[in-house]
């Protein structure tokens, strides 16, 4: 069974003190939200984190953590996470300097025994996708590249809907191409104001979720269903339940 969880980078502007992210944890969890991912919130340390989300309720799935922590503080981060009881430690996007021909090999070369110390630890470090992973470098999308780079137990994928159909590409086949690989995966949906792309509650836009969800069911193997939306329309907050209640109405 697939747990619905809500990605705080969604509410970011209102989970910077204590106070704040107390507040929004009961807002998420009053929706009927039972999960979250940990990101963006302000400078709070693990265990006040621990301590919030267990009273309202709510289990930490997933983070997004500074890559350069993971890097160069892996022991830290790990033992943050064992505080947090939460198993996978996520990087929200690929550093800058990597997304480039030249320098996207040292990815993997820098960031493989970090992974390693991770799966020692019995986590998992996941990484999560925007459009410029489907790029060509000679010829293979950085995607492929980063799924070849590492074995499955030392790098699984947070495969984000909105971002996969940003970068021309079909969600249901790259599920189906990450099988076993994507134990998170962010829900978000495509509208269209105008001439652009916008972001919009899951089912309020075009991304078709009927069929995406009947194939996260089918493959199997994904544990955590996290709303995101990066860009709100309104209220953040309003944001997160439309699409709660959306995703609940289909049995989740």
């Amino acid at each position: 069974m697939m747990t619905l969880g809500a990605q705080l980078f969604t509410l970011r502007d209102y989970t910077q003190t204590e106070k704040d992210l107390d507040y929004s944890l009961g807002r998420v969890a009053e929706m009927g939200y039972k999960t979250v991912q940990i990101s963006a919130i302000g400078p709070i340390p693990a265990e006040t984190v621990r301590e919030l989300c267990d009273k309202h309720g709510l289990e930490i799935v997933l983070t997004h953590t500074d890559p350069n922590r993971i890097l160069n503080d892996t022991e830290a981060v790990i033992r943050e996470h064992e505080i947090m009881g939460c198993e996978y430690i996520g990087i929200g996007m690929m550093p800058k300097k990597y997304c480039s021909p030249e320098w996207l090999p040292h990815f993997a070369e820098d960031y493989k025994e970090p992974a390693k110390k991770i799966a020692a630890a019995g986590k998992l470090l996941m990484y999560h996708n925007h459009n410029i992973e489907f790029q060509k470098f000679g010829g293979k999308l950085v995607l492929e590249t980063l799924m070849e780079s590492f074995a499955p137990e030392e790098l699984g994928f947070t495969l984000d809907t909105y971002w996969v159909q940003m970068g021309g590409a079909d969600v249901c086949d790259w599920l189906t191409r990450l099988k076993g690989r994507t134990p998170c995966v962010h829900l978000k949906d495509m509208a269209v104001r105008g001439w652009d792309p916008i972001m919009a509650p899951v089912m309020e836009g075009n991304l078709d979720f009927r069929k995406i969800l009947r194939t996260l069911e089918e493959l199997g193997g994904v544990k955590h269903l996290l709303v995101e939306q990066d860009i709100c329309e309104g209220s953040p907050f309003d944001c997160l339940k439309t699409s709660y209640d959306n995703l609940h109405r289909l049995g989740y």
